[in-house]
């Protein structure tokens, strides 16, 4: 997986874990697709101090999904259900499994 996507993921799941400034710098960096150079004039600190608030923030949000692994065990129920689904011939039963998606 990218590791932009996994860390948008993390932040979704994760992201109120952390403080207000990491949450809203990665969230500029991941999804708004900001450069160091622009969230720095944003936040008005440096572009060092950006970088060190990224780098400290997907460390958290990492070793929380290592600890709890709640996107790995969604990842997994996707890859059953998707198993399952190439099994199943009922069409009302497929579109069950595929609303679970």
């Amino acid at each position: 997986m990218d590791k932009n996507v996994y860390i948008s993921m993390l932040l979704e799941k994760y992201g109120k874990l952390l403080t207000t400034k990491q949450f809203n710098i990665i969230d500029l960096y991941y999804n708004q697709n900001l450069s160091l150079g622009e969230i720095a004039e944003e936040q008005n600190i440096t572009r060092q101090g950006v970088r060190k608030v990224l780098v400290d923030a997907e460390k958290k949000l990492i070793e929380i999904e290592e600890k709890l692994g709640i996107l790995a065990e969604k990842a997994e129920e996707i890859k059953l259900i998707n198993e399952i689904i190439k099994q199943v011939e009922d069409e009302k039963v497929i579109n069950l499994l595929k609303k679970l998606l």
